[in-house]
C-alpha cells in the first residue's frame, strides 16, 4: 500500500487541559496552516478530541469542504493522574523506559501503539492532528527520533509528511 499521511501538531494554545483553546497567535497559525495544507492532496482529517487540536485543523477542513473526524487515540499522552512539578524529568524517564507507567497514566509504548493504529488505518491524503508527546512518540517509532531533545524542538504547529510504501516509512519535516 502506498499512501501519504500528514502528522500535525496543534497551534499555540492557552494551556494543556483538554478544553484549552488556541491563543490569538494560535488562531493566526491555524490560518497559515490552512494555506499550507490546502496545496496538498488532503482528502481526510482526523483529530484528537482536545479543543486545541480541533481548532488548529478546522480552518483547513472548512476550506477543503471536509469534516473533522475525532479519534481519542490521537489525544495527548496522559503521563500521570496528577500535576507534577518535575513533569519534564518524569517525561524523560518515560521516553527512556517506554514501558514505564506512572499512577493513573499511560506508558509511552501504549501512546505510540494507539497512534500507530490510527496511522496504519489512515488512507492516502489524511491529516492526523495531535499533540507533541503523541507525535514525538509516533516519530520515535517510525523514524527513529531519539528523544527529549528532538521532542522539545517540535513547534506550534509542526507538520511531518509520512510516506508509507509497503512496510516502510519515509518521514520528512515539512513545517517547523
Amino acid at each position: 500500500m502506498h499512501k501519504t499521511v500528514y502528522l500535525v501538531r496543534h497551534c499555540q494554545a492557552t494551556g494543556q487541559e483538554p478544553q484549552a483553546e488556541l491563543t490569538e497567535k494560535g488562531k493566526e497559525q491555524a490560518k497559515e496552516l490552512m494555506r499550507f495544507l490546502e496545496k496538498r492532496n488532503i482528502k481526510h482529517i482526523i483529530s484528537s478530541p482536545f479543543t486545541r487540536a480541533i481548532q488548529s485543523i478546522q480552518p483547513t477542513a472548512e476550506r477543503l469542504g471536509l469534516q473533522v473526524e475525532i479519534d481519542s487515540r490521537l489525544a495527548e499522552e496522559k503521563l500521570v493522574s496528577k500535576n507534577l512539578k518535575d513533569w519534564l524529568e518524569r517525561l524523560e524517564e518515560s521516553i527512556r523506559d517506554i514501558d514505564l507507567k506512572m499512577a493513573g497514566g499511560e506508558s509511552s509504548r501504549e501512546v505510540a501503539n494507539r497512534g500507530m493504529e490510527v496511522l496504519e488505518t489512515a488512507t492516502d491524503g489524511t491529516v492526523l492532528a495531535t499533540h507533541r508527546n503523541t507525535m514525538g512518540l509516533l516519530l520515535m517509532k517510525i523514524d527513529g527520533m531519539q528523544g527529549i531533545k528532538e521532542w522539545a524542538s517540535l513547534s506550534h504547529p509542526d507538520v511531518y509528511e509520512v510516506k508509507v510504501r509497503k512496510d516502510s516509512y519515509y518521514v520528512r519535516r515539512i513545517w517547523g
